[in-house]
C-alpha cells in the first residue's frame, strides 16, 4: 500500500531541497525547488492568466533537457526576477547549461518560475524600483533544506484561497516497490476549495491520516451546480492562480515529465471549483531527479506516477489552505 513519506512534503522525494523565504511586511515570498543536480522538467499551463519564465524551453523538442531550480513566487510580473536571484547565485557557483566547457565563459542556469497575483492583500508594497524579489531568491536558495514550512510561507505567504486564507501546501507518496511522488503548491485561487457550506475540503476523499483536518464527508449533500462557495467576489483577472511542482525520484525524458505535468494538473480539479478560468494562472511543473529506473513497461509506470501526483497535488492544496487558516 502506497504511504506518505516522513515527511509528508515534496522533500521526501531524493535528491530535492525547498527554500523559502519571504518579506512579511509587503505580504509576500518565493519558494525554490532545488535539485542537487540538474534535472529534467515538464510542465503543464491551465489557467487563463498565467505568468512563467522559461517554459518554452521546457518543451521536449528543445536544446536544453534539464533544469538547475524552479521558482515559484508571489508578486506578480514582478516576482519572475526571483528567478535572476537564484540564477545568479546558482551562476556563481558554476551550476547551469554548458554547451562548450569553457571556465572563462559564465554558465546558463535554466531556472523556470511562475508567479501568482498578491499584490492587492493589502501589505506594503511601496518598493519603488527595487522590488524584493532578486533577493527574496537569493535567500530562499541560500535556506534550501529538506525540512519545510507549510501555510503561511514561501510563495504561498499572501495568498488568498476563494474567501479563506491561502498558503503553501505540500505532500508526498511513496509505492510498494521504492518510487516517489512530491508536490508543493502555493494556492491562491480563485475558485473555493471547500464544500459550499461546510469546512470540508473538495480534497477529502484524497486524504491520508487526517493530514488536513480529518472532516468526513457528508452522506448526503444538496449539490447545486451552480454554487461555488467560498470563490473569490468580483474577480479581477490576473489576480488569482494556484502554482505548483511535481517531483519524482523515477527517471524520465523531457516528453514523460511534460505527461507527468498533465497528468498532474487534474489534481487542480480534484481541489478547487472552479478551476482554471480565465482569472487564474494555473501551472504545474514536473521534475524528475532519476534516482530510480522507471519501470517496464513504461507507459504503465507513467500512467501510475500520473495518478499518484494528481492525488499529490489535490492533498497538498488542501494541506496548504489548512495550514494558512490554523495560522
Amino acid at each position: 500500500m502506497a504511504k506518505p513519506g516522513p515527511m509528508n512534503t515534496i522533500t521526501d522525494v531524493p535528491g530535492l531541497k525547498v527554500g523559502q523565504a519571504q518579506d512579511e511586511a509587503a505580504r509576500t515570498g518565493v519558494s525554490v525547488i532545488l535539485p542537487d543536480e540538474r534535472a529534467v522538467c515538464g510542465v503543464d499551463v491551465r489557467g487563463g492568466g498565467p505568468g512563467t519564465r522559461e517554459t518554452d524551453a521546457l518543451e521536449p523538442h528543445t536544446l536544453v533537457d534539464a533544469v538547475d531550480a524552479v521558482v515559484l513566487s508571489g508578486g506578480s510580473s514582478y516576482g519572475l526576477a526571483a528567478a535572476d536571484g537564484v540564477a545568479a547565485v546558482l551562476g556563481a557557483n558554476r551550476r547551469g547549461f554548458e554547451l562548450m566547457p569553457n571556465p572563462d565563459v559564465p554558465v546558463s542556469p535554466v531556472v523556470p518560475a511562475a508567479i501568482l497575483y498578491d499584490l492587492a492583500n493589502g501589505g506594503n508594497k511601496s518598493w519603488g524600483k527595487t522590488p524584493p524579489y532578486a533577493e527574496l531568491g537569493r535567500s530562499a536558495v541560500a535556506a534550501a533544506a529538506t525540512e519545510m514550512t507549510l501555510g503561511k510561507a514561501g510563495a504561498g505567504f499572501g495568498a488568498n484561497a476563494g474567501q479563506q486564507p491561502g498558503g503553501l501546501g505540500s505532500s508526498s507518496i511513496k509505492t510498494d516497490d521504492g518510487l516517489t511522488v512530491g508536490a508543493i503548491v502555493a494556492v491562491n485561487c480563485f475558485g473555493s476549495v471547500t464544500i459550499p457550506g461546510t469546512e470540508i475540503f473538495w480534497a477529502a476523499p484524497f486524504e491520508i491520516d487526517a493530514e488536513f483536518g480529518g472532516k468526513p464527508i457528508p452522506a448526503t449533500t444538496d449539490f447545486d451546480a451552480e454554487d461555488w462557495g467560498a470563490a473569490k467576489l468580483n474577480p479581477a483577472p490576473g489576480a488569482n492562480t494556484t502554482i505548483a511542482v511535481i517531483a519524482t525520484d523515477a527517471a524520465l525524458s523531457p516528453a514523460e515529465a511534460k505527461r507527468l505535468a498533465q497528468m498532474a494538473s487534474a489534481g487542480f480539479a480534484r481541489a478547487i471549483r472552479p478551476v482554471f478560468t480565465p482569472f487564474d494562472g494555473d501551472v504545474v511543473f514536473a521534475l524528475s531527479t532519476a534516482k530510480m529506473s522507471l519501470p517496464d513497461p513504461v507507459p504503465y509506470s507513467l500512467s501510475r506516477l500520473g495518478s499518484l501526483a494528481a492525488d499529490c497535488l489535490a492533498r497538498a492544496i488542501a494541506r496548504g489552505v489548512f495550514e494558512a487558516t490554523r495560522v
